[in-house]
């Protein structure tokens, strides 16, 4: 399959790549899980340096344990090759939205109304296509000239998500409570993810009272992210999710390096170390929710 040439994500990628000499070395293979788990966030069309095929990046992560992936599409090029790549391995299934740092460009364009459009065409276009997202706020990347019109398109795929009974994947940088204020106003669906949890306990238990799963990605790993171990150790078991979030979130000890979904391991070894759980009892427990927030095996 070719990939998408251009977006929010694949321009954060080769920024990271020009910004800073990183060592682009693949990590070894970790070792195997002892119940399969899902990736629930992965990135297998933007490339970073070590790249993977996307079979191979299959076959990779199923070799330890990461049996199933949810390929997320942030543009409208990457959410056609997210549904694509969903039909064509049974492995995946696709997630389709505007990533917030793609909304106030094209509202700047003129043409923010027909990409909804057609993103809420692509989220209904095949049953293998069961997350909006990622959607949300960032505070980080965009400033405050471009937030309102991350707040329309923000809200307008919570919509699309609650009319097609799809699962609603959000992304938050910098904008927890803005977050919850949208949320709040609109209404959450049933099934929404908090992709690459960020904040602390409070604003975890936030979440969770709106009925929230939360993902953690490799940053649960990092020296610096105390406060979030701390909201991994108040989330409830059959509300904790894992994610890469690959390329990017490489965990400890390879961050910097490219990431992929076989690395899950590492992440679920620590997760279960952090909350001072088996492992396999948090592996099989990641796998059902995952199915419980998605809409079902696949």
């Amino acid at each position: 399959m070719s990939t998408p040439s251009d977006g929010p994500l694949r321009s954060r990628a080769a920024s990271d790549e020009q910004g800073k000499a990183r060592d682009r070395e693949r990590p070894p293979a970790p070792e195997p899980l002892p119940h399969p788990v899902v990736d629930n966030h992965c990135h297998l069309d933007i490339g970073d340096g070590g790249w993977l095929e996307t079979g191979d990046a299959i076959a990779r992560a199923a070799a330890v344990g990461v049996a199933r992936i949810v390929q997320i599409g942030c543009d409208l090029p990457g959410a056609a090759w997210a549904v694509q790549a969903a039909t064509e391995h049974a492995a995946l299934v696709a997630g389709v939205a505007l990533h917030p740092n793609e909304a106030p460009r094209l509202a700047a364009e003129g043409r923010l109304e027909d990409a909804l459009a057609e993103i809420e065409r692509l989220a209904s276009a095949h049953p293998k296509v069961r997350a909006v997202g990622e959607t949300g706020l960032d505070f980080f990347r965009t400033g405050p000239d471009g937030r309102d019109a991350q707040v329309e398109s923000f809200a307008r795929h919570i919509d699309i998500a609650k009319r097609l009974d799809r699962t609603l994947v959000i992304h938050d940088r910098d904008a927890h409570d803005a977050v919850l204020e949208v949320l709040d106003a609109e209404g959450a669906p049933p099934r929404w993810v908090m992709h690459c949890f960020s904040g602390n306990a409070r604003f975890a238990r936030a979440c969770l009272d709106r009925g929230a799963h939360l993902s953690f990605a490799g940053t649960v790993t990092f020296k610096n992210a105390q406060p979030l171990r701390d909201a991994l150790v108040l989330a409830p078991l059959d509300r904790v999710l894992v994610e890469t979030d690959a390329p990017f979130l490489t965990p400890s000890p390879y961050r910097g390096r490219p990431n992929a979904s076989y690395l899950v391991p590492l992440t679920v070894r620590a997760m279960a170390e952090v909350r001072d759980e088996d492992l396999e009892t948090l592996c099989r427990a990641v796998d059902a929710n995952t199915e419980a927030a998605f809409g079902g095996a696949w």
